[in-house]
């Protein structure tokens, strides 16, 4: 559901860089710099992780669309929601910057959009609330919690996309057939990431129940250097491997635009942040360049290079933060 820079106004584009700008400044100031003394690691490859699953797009039968992960509930539940959008704001810098995936102006809306929405809204409204119900076993709560935050988040995305199409003035989208066509496919999208995000916390829970962030005490015990090996090597593999067998459809995103509006391109030409944007993305659409060799190695590739990517920015994101929080302690 990355939005291209050709759906968004400059003034709607700046709007929401600003208001993703806000909401990463609250993220900052809300994060513990207790928590953040153990959990910078797991913090990058909990973003990582992600990076590389989003790669990985699963088919939507009878549709010829496709979908992927969006994981920002998965991070709010790994990480807590100010850690979790941080995360999230930091995939989605890499994706634009390295393989222009989502525009530079639309790089707000995008973060607000798969970002927002989950680790702020579905993840204390929805999956909390269902973990506080009475009567159900943990698990069970854990896994409505996780499927319908996931399902609820990804609507609320999807709506948004519409929205600030609309608002951004491209009338080649008219509002009521774009939303006709994205909100069913990406409730269908949702419900896939649902169950793999119940699957995952379940398993979590079950296995390794610090790594669940409502299970983690205010001063967390260091995490075990095995258990980030682990996750990272997993995400090499999906980002290396996995990401090889993805379905080549449309995803949701697209998929909704071709059916609205024939021939509208999804990303602008000419502007200057496209301009930047090119020259940037050294592996445009996760691949080598058109004048180099191998799809396959090139997807791979990407996958591998974005993941350590995401997980080096994380990381100095947050030690930038646990810094900063030091002295302003000190």
């Amino acid at each position: 559901m990355h939005m291209g820079d050709a759906l968004v106004s400059p003034v709607v584009g700046g709007a929401l860089i600003a208001a993703t700008s806000g909401v990463m400044t609250y993220s900052i100031k809300k994060l513990d710099k207790d928590s953040l003394k153990s959990k910078v690691a797991y913090m990058g490859v909990a973003g990582a992780f992600v990076f590389a699953a989003q790669m990985i797009n699963f088919s939507i039968p009878g549709t010829g669309s496709s979908g992927h992960i969006g994981g920002g509930l998965l991070l709010a539940i790994l990480l807590g929601p100010s850690a979790g959008f941080l995360a999230m704001a930091s995939i989605l810098l890499i994706q634009a910057l390295f393989f222009a995936d989502g525009g530079l102006l639309a790089y707000g809306a995008n973060v607000i959009n798969m970002g927002l929405f989950t680790c702020f809204l579905a993840y204390p409204l929805i999956y909390q609330a269902f973990l506080r119900l009475k009567g159900l076993k943990m698990n069970t709560r854990i896994a409505l919690g996780s499927f319908f935050g996931v399902v609820i988040g990804l609507q609320l995305g999807a709506l948004a996309v519409v929205i600030e199409t609309v608002v951004s003035g491209r009338t080649e989208l008219p509002f009521s057939t774009f939303l006709l066509f994205m909100l069913p496919i990406h409730l269908a999208i949702g419900a896939v990431e649902g169950v793999i995000t119940a699957t995952i916390a379940i398993f979590l829970h079950q296995q390794q129940p610090a790594l669940l962030y409502q299970t983690q005490s205010n001063k967390m015990i260091g995490y075990k250097n095995k258990i980030v090996i682990g996750i990272m090597i997993l995400t090499v593999f999906i980002g290396g491997v996995a990401s090889l067998y993805a379905s080549g459809s449309p995803d949701g995103l697209e998929w909704s635009i071709s059916n609205v509006s024939q021939g509208f391109l999804v990303h602008s030409e000419g502007s200057f942040l496209q301009g930047i944007q090119d020259k940037l993305a050294i592996l445009p659409d996760y691949s080598f360049k058109a004048n180099q060799e191998g799809t396959a190695i090139g997807t791979s590739f990407s996958g591998i290079i974005g993941s350590f990517a995401t997980l080096i920015l994380v990381i100095s994101v947050a030690l930038i933060i646990r810094r900063a929080s030091n002295q302003r302690g000190a």
